[in-house]
């Protein structure tokens, strides 16, 4: 009889969950479970002896980096979000900068011809191509409701030997929205993201790779622009933050950067959720930098596929009416 094991497949019994299964974004890049294990792949696999870090960015990122007690030094970008290159990066060493919003990829594009160690942080831009010969890593759960999962372009063809996650206790917070609403889910979304934090470099899971196929990527690609730009042409003579329709490709959110305080709690009151980005550089930072500036006036209003021209009325009509 043949034995029972995971690598023979079941017939018959209960039907599971049904999902079409299509195509993955980004079918040959190395699939793992999240984008900061990513970033520890580039570092462990390319060997640098130090990292530049903007100071503009998520703690989980410096996580990584002292995961594997590589050396770092933090670096300024401006209120415009580029990249304040007042140092040299060695042979040995490597400059990390995020492709903020999705909206920096003339940024990505001018840094590969001057920095040869770049790696880029696509976590805020899904949709944006990977340069050639550049370590590149995107997230998933930023942009799709799945438990996990990221991707990586690595330029070095050396390979880490890895198990697979599994996400089937990450995926309560998934369902709950659905069937509970949103409320309901966030105590076990908060928890999932802590049982991230510390996660090993993992394979992404089947669940997460499955859910990852069964997505209409150029319908979540149409809806994110369409709404970004329906925003951009109610909000832009508001915002400081200089943005180029032309550039937009699926971005994460519509970033207004506004000066009046006290915008995020009352959008939130309205059920307008608003995330800040990143709470951790209010400490890293002087409260006269520009990234001090950012993390306290940047909205990152909802623009992703799930909401359609009436949702991005609500928002304009809500902030013309605070602003």
């Amino acid at each position: 009889m043949m034995p029972e094991t995971l690598s023979v497949k079941a017939l018959g019994g209960y039907i599971e969950l049904q999902l079409p299964e299509v195509q993955e974004y980004y079918p040959n890049f190395i699939k793992l479970n999240t984008a900061r294990n990513c970033l520890e792949y580039i570092l462990r696999v390319q060997g640098y002896t130090l990292i530049y870090i903007p100071y503009y960015t998520c703690n989980v990122v410096l996580d990584a980096v002292k995961k594997i007690n590589i050396a770092y030094q933090f670096y300024h970008v401006d209120v415009q979000l580029n990249p304040v290159l007042d140092f040299t990066v060695a042979p040995n060493e490597c400059l990390l900068y995020t492709n903020y919003f999705g909206l920096k990829e003339n940024t990505v594009k001018a840094l590969k011809e001057k920095i040869d160690n770049l790696i880029v942080d696509n976590a805020q831009a899904f949709f944006s191509v990977a340069l050639p010969g550049v370590d590149t890593f995107y997230s998933c759960r930023k942009f799709f409701g799945v438990p996990d999962g990221a991707y990586l372009q690595l330029s070095s063809e050396d390979r880490l030997s890895l198990t697979s996650d599994v996400s089937v206790s990450r995926f309560s917070h998934l369902i709950k929205r659905i069937d509970l609403g949103a409320e309901h889910g966030y105590a076990d979304f908060i928890a999932n993201n802590v049982d991230l934090e510390d996660n090993e470099i993992k394979n992404m899971s089947a669940l997460s790779r499955r859910m990852m196929k069964s997505i209409d990527y150029e319908a979540c690609l149409e809806a994110r622009n369409d709404n970004f730009n329906y925003l951009h042409r109610s909000l832009s003579s508001y915002n400081e933050l200089a943005v180029d329709p032309d550039s937009v490709n699926g971005p994460m959110a519509y970033p207004l950067l506004v000066p009046h305080q006290g915008l995020k709690t009352r959008l939130i009151a309205q059920k307008i959720f608003v995330p800040t980005y990143w709470p951790n550089v209010l400490n890293w930072v002087s409260s006269d930098s520009d990234e001090f500036y950012l993390a306290e006036h940047l909205l990152a209003l909802p623009i992703d596929h799930r909401y359609d021209r009436d949702d991005m009325n609500r928002i304009i009509d809500t902030l013309k009416e605070l602003l």
